[in-house]
């Protein structure tokens, strides 16, 4: 799982896989889910994010038990 933050639009990527995505899926407002060519997630878009912290924190969780 890799990061990358833009602090000029509080805009987080979370990359799972480094595949390119094929689809996106708005999860909830401002959380889009990219999903590569083989259905399953690739990263994670989340806008505003310094206000999204349960959710992150809840996704960094699940990543980390996944591995």
């Amino acid at each position: 799982m890799r990061t990358r933050y833009d602090k000029s639009t509080d805009s987080l990527y979370v990359e799972l896989r480094d595949l390119p995505a094929k689809r996106t899926v708005e999860l909830e407002e401002d959380i889009l889910l990219d999903i590569g060519a083989d259905g399953q997630p690739v990263g994670y878009d989340i806008q505003h994010a310094s206000k999204k912290s349960d959710f992150i924190a809840r996704l960094v969780i699940e990543q980390a038990a996944a591995e």
